[in-house]
């Protein structure tokens, strides 16, 4: 008898699990986020939970800008440091998660995930920030939709939007005016640079004054925008001068060339 109950135990759990997973892929809707803002993210609440139970009083400060609103220097170097395959891959970089498994069995923890953008988008939206299978499983589903429903711009315009840039800190504008005041439209090379370094730790490092790690990171990045051709340093550093009354700003088409994308096409690279 005990053994019959707890085969029926076992087996109404397994089936809990499953339609646990089959749900996400119906719900919830992210078809809605071609036309709407995502409101308070998953993550969010789970921030919102902690400040509770640590008796903390603050708010999210997030300021929802448009992807012309944002600098392509950002949009770039989040690329670069998070997911540089962000425009080829359909949502998953087979090749990474291949290395991350290796190390998490090589270490015994079920640590590393090798995420994409678009699988940060998920798990930023709709899950927790656990690392169990269960949770893995529901995220590459919820990826696979995101990617399916979505263009590669929006995702990447939510994913700048929502993402975690400080304690309270979301999204590239409210980063870009509590760390450099400014707008994000007007971030540098090297401030996108020093933010996109922060994303994974953002409790952790300051894209201001976040010491050695941060700075040679945020320089290696840079680096690699300049070998692109998506910087011109000497427009950088003029653009960083001021400009004496009466005069305009140089315009990068008076110091050289249009930057050029990372496979070296004209443009900004964003939307390809």
């Amino acid at each position: 008898m005990i053994k019959r109950w707890s085969i029926g135990v076992a087996l109404a759990v397994v089936a809990g699990l499953m339609l646990n997973i089959a749900a996400s892929l119906v719900h919830p809707d992210v078809a809605r986020l071609k036309r709407e803002r995502p409101g308070t993210t998953a993550f969010m609440e789970y921030r919102e939970r902690q400040w509770q139970s640590r008796g903390i009083r603050r708010e999210i400060r997030q300021h929802w800008v448009p992807l012309a609103r944002i600098s392509p220097y950002a949009v770039k170097a989040v690329i670069i440091a998070e997911d540089d395959k962000f425009w080829g891959h359909e949502g998953f970089d087979f090749e990474a998660i291949q290395k991350a498994l290796e190390k998490d069995l090589k270490e015994r923890k079920f640590k590393r995930g090798g995420s994409t953008i678009s699988q940060q988008l998920a798990k930023n939206l709709y899950l927790s920030p656990s690392k169990n299978p269960l949770r893995k499983i529901k995220e590459a589903i919820l990826t696979w939709r995101l990617e399916h429903n979505l263009s590669k711009r929006r995702i990447i315009e939510i994913y700048l939007n929502v993402a975690e840039w400080g304690d309270g800190i979301f999204g590239i504008e409210a980063a870009a005016r509590h760390y450099f005041a400014k707008a994000a439209a007007d971030l540098t090379a090297l401030e996108a640079s020093r933010l996109a370094v922060v994303l994974p730790s953002p409790l952790r490092y300051d894209p201001v004054k976040g010491g050695r790690y941060v700075e040679g990171r945020a320089q290696t990045i840079y680096r690699i925008m300049v070998r692109r051709g998506i910087v011109i340093p000497e427009y950088e550093a003029m653009a960083q001068e001021p400009v004496p009354a009466g005069e305009e700003p140089a315009g990068p088409e008076e110091l050289g060339p249009p930057a050029q994308g990372p496979e070296g096409r004209g443009g900004t690279g964003v939307g390809e």
